[in-house]
């Protein structure tokens, strides 16, 4: 990755500062700001995250935010009450406590003496989220927003439920988000009240698994923060970002179609992950994209951007499944808005032979059988050491485990219809190359 740290402007960096709150929480920031800021204040631009500044998100952060800066903006990195060296607790995601936290955030940005009063706010997951729900807020000073691999609608689109299925990503993510905020404050920035912020944490730790859990219909709870319960409260310009190996992608196209205000959307091959150092290639100059979008909303500079057609997509040429590609080829196309005139409603059925064109439904495969492996019991048990060999008793096999108390070997497809197949237990020793290998 080539580095840039030559811009138009000097940085200067405060590694920790604190927001005060209303309720009298403090708030963690990192900030970057060109030089001089003081005397010719500059836009601001937000990221408001629970994922701790400090070490976290840190070198993402300084692989973002000191772009932005060096081109003329105060970069904020702010840490969610709860969270880092944040005072407070963090009950849940997406709570109005941290909406609330963050229009007060807002507004004591809006009053410091290197902001001129305009801000925009960008964010990857979490920060996309609250980027979309704090501009639905419509505070005055927010213009714009950079939303990536974020969502409209919690329920449809989070890791939680998938539009019904409840997710096994519910444990994983609220261990994840257990890790996050039971870590300490680091003293070296925060002093001795380190040990007390910790430890308030560590003794109101909510399990959000089981919050997630006791909601598994479309009720209030998720209904609030999805910004399509009212797409017209969002005024400010969006610009959404996507990507296709990622599990958020659909709300790009249903933002474009349904906010009302200024708005693009861009979808790449990339996985969940900021676009200037996301896989798979091709790679964009992300932060130079959303410099030009900074710049046109937060300094009414004539970029051209608004020029350009609504919704960038990448067209991804079809490849056999595999689990990663380094590049994936295809080419960029555009439209104009969303749906496309350009796209064609193709509907397909599924068939035993594969996917055939056309409307009918779905014609029933041929019924099958298999017989199940023979049970381990005393008289079938194979001797220790041994394996047992399979033999197909047709021509064609799908893979199913032949048991064995000694090991389970998988008897390899050769192709996916029905079929027949026996173990026989061999009496002294296994069988080389056996095709349960």
């Amino acid at each position: 990755m080539n580095v840039k740290t030559d811009f138009p402007h000097r940085i200067r960096e405060i590694e920790h500062l604190e927001i005060p709150l209303s309720d009298g929480t403090r708030l963690a920031a990192r900030i970057w700001l060109p030089e001089g800021a003081e005397e010719h204040p500059v836009p601001a631009i937000l990221e408001y995250l629970p994922y701790r500044k400090r070490d976290g998100t840190a070198v993402r952060d300084e692989l973002t935010h000191p772009y932005f800066a060096g081109h003329g903006y105060a970069a904020v990195r702010v840490d969610m009450r709860g969270n880092g060296e944040s005072e407070g607790l963090m009950a849940d995601e997406y709570l109005p406590q941290e909406q609330a936290d963050g229009l007060e955030v807002i507004d004591w940005l809006t009053r410091q003496p290197w902001c001129n009063g305009k801000l925009g706010m960008m964010g990857i997951s979490w920060g996309g989220f609250n980027s979309l729900q704090l501009a639905a807020l419509k505070p005055e000073p927010l213009k714009a927003i950079i939303t990536l691999c974020s969502t409209d609608d919690r329920y449809t689109d989070d890791i939680h439920y998938k539009g019904g299925n409840l997710l096994h990503e519910n444990l994983g993510w609220s261990a994840t988000m257990l890790s996050f905020s039971a870590a300490p404050p680091d003293p070296a920035l925060v002093g001795e009240v380190w040990r007390e912020r910790w430890k308030q944490r560590l003794d109101n730790m909510p399990l959000l698994a089981e919050t997630w859990m006791s909601h598994q219909t479309r009720d209030a709870y998720w209904k609030h923060g999805s910004v399509n319960q009212n797409y017209a409260d969002i005024e400010a310009a969006v610009y959404a970002v996507g990507g296709w190996g990622d599990g958020y992608k659909n709300s790009v196209p249903r933002l474009l179609e349904h906010l009302q205000g200024p708005k693009k959307g861009l979808i790449g091959p990339w996985i969940h992950k900021y676009p200037h150092f996301a896989v798979p290639d091709p790679a964009i100059g992300f932060l130079q994209e959303a410099l030009r979008w900074w710049d046109h909303w937060l300094k009414d500079i004539d970029t051209g951007i608004m020029d350009e057609p609504a919704g960038t997509f990448y067209l991804q040429d079809a490849l056999p499944p595999k689990p990663m590609y380094a590049e994936r080829p295809g080419a960029w196309v555009r439209t104009e808005g969303w749906p496309s005139e350009n796209v064609e409603h193709r509907p397909y059925a599924l068939t035993e032979t594969g996917l055939v064109a056309g409307d009918e439904p779905c014609r029933r495969p041929a019924p099958s059988t298999r017989r199940s492996p023979p049970a381990v019991t005393r008289a079938n048990t194979a001797p220790s050491g041994s394996v047992p060999t399979c033999r197909a008793t047709s021509a064609r096999t799908t893979p199913w485990l032949c048991a064995s108390t000694a090991n389970r070997s998988r008897h390899r497809s050769t192709s996916s219809a029905s079929h027949d197949c026996a173990c026989d237990w061999p009496a002294i020793s296994p069988v080389a190359n056996s095709p349960c290998a």
